[in-house]
């Protein structure tokens, strides 16, 4: 087939998020396809990687879209019902460039990366396009106004996720639409009435994030993995270092919790202490995984399921989660992963495997199973290749 990825940044490198999505269905979609790539540069770094994209793409194409041009689109979505993320990505340019390519090279289908992309192509019935979701975005915001507590913020949030919820309609003009779990695809066919929706998971590199000779015998160390300008993450991190550690470091005073992710905020940086430590970026995450005795993952608001606890998992390192992309897994709790609501059971899970060397090691083997079978990249490139030509 001869497909076009439309994606909302330059897929490289792929470290995280939606990047390290197309990046890894690409690499292994073009070994039997012809693949063509269009997507936004927002600064001249991402021009730099069109020679590593061309490896995988056979055609890539690039529109600019600078970070201060889209702030002014952004406030023309004061006078329009349109998401602000929308009005972010919103460009003649890109919508130009999508005609012309669409109209000249016969894709047999488009693959359409994220809600703020859907407006390119929402009205070309003529071709086969499916739009793929990191999340359902109207349930990210719905929480996110829940935890919202500045009256002015809230009613921003409020304000985006009736636009979101609104703009979501645009999810019917597609063939089909993937999400990455069964909670955000129940949540936008009771929300929409669409049936169009359908599953594509999240997956995981199982070369990179392989078991290395995993030494389940030390209880001292606790992992958080993210961007940490990403405010679920932000949230998360001191929702944990505040509500849960300090009962954690009551039976184990001497517990090091490590916070790697690239780009940490200001709040995030004033954590630091004897017992908290911050990586920043780190190139190889498999190793910062090794040295983990459980990777925590207490995200109190998003959607979707997390790369973090995959990622973990598929390395055979147990998992305290909350219920935040939980049942994306599709697991019962310790198989892999545990998950727990409040922060007293949060806690008493974490001091449960610290104090147990056969709970970490019976956990952790149980979660590589999981990523096995269902969750690594080979397997979902399959699943998006099938979706492909259902919608021929």
């Amino acid at each position: 087939m001869k497909i076009l990825f439309l994606a909302n940044r330059v897929p490289y490198p792929p470290y995280r998020g939606d990047k390290l999505k197309i990046y890894n269905l690409a690499k292994r979609l073009c070994i039997t396809h012809e693949l063509h790539l269009l997507t936004f540069a927002q600064n001249k770094e991402d021009l730099e990687y069109i020679p590593e994209l061309k490896k995988i793409f056979k055609e890539v194409h690039i529109v600019e879209l600078p970070k201060l041009k889209s702030m002014i689109h952004c406030l023309s979505a004061v006078l329009d019902h349109r998401p602000f993320q929308v009005h972010y990505f919103r460009s003649a340019e890109m919508q130009l460039k999508v005609n012309e390519l669409v109209n000249k090279e016969q894709y047999d289908v488009v693959h359409v990366q994220h809600l703020r992309m859907a407006q390119y192509l929402s009205d070309r019935s003529d071709i086969p396009r499916i739009l793929d979701l990191p999340d359902a975005f109207s349930l990210y915001w719905k929480r996110k106004e829940s935890m919202a507590k500045n009256i002015f913020l809230r009613w921003f949030i409020r304000n985006e996720r009736k636009r979101v919820l609104q703009y979501e309609r645009i999810l019917k003009q597609y063939n089909l639409t993937l999400v990455c779990s069964h909670e955000d695809k129940q949540y936008l066919q009771e929300q929409h009435h669409i049936n169009t929706i359908k599953l594509l998971p999240n997956g995981v590199d199982t070369i990179t994030f392989a078991p290395r000779a995993h030494d389940y015998s030390h209880n001292h160390t606790l992992l958080f993995t993210g961007n940490m300008d990403y405010l679920p993450n932000v949230d998360g991190v001191l929702y944990f270092i505040k509500d849960i550690l300090p009962i954690v470091r009551e039976q184990y005073p001497n517990i090091q919790f490590i916070i790697a992710g690239q780009r940490p905020v200001k709040k995030i940086l004033e954590q630091v202490c004897d017992y908290i430590k911050i990586t920043g970026f780190v190139k190889d995450l498999a190793a910062v995984y090794n040295e983990a005795s459980i990777v925590v993952a207490p995200l109190r608001f998003g959607a979707g399921t997390q790369n973090k606890v995959l990622e973990a998992m598929s390395m055979g390192i147990p998992v305290v989660c909350s219920n935040i992309g939980f049942q994306g897994l599709e697991i019962i709790s310790g198989e892999g992963a545990i998950m727990e609501i409040t922060p007293e059971s949060f806690a008493e899970s974490i001091i449960k495997l610290l104090d147990s060397e056969e709970l970490r090691r019976r956990v952790g083997l149980a979660g590589m199973g999981v990523i096995q079978s269902r969750f690594s990249w080979d397997i979902v490139a399959q699943k998006l290749a099938n979706y492909f030509n259902e919608v021929q």
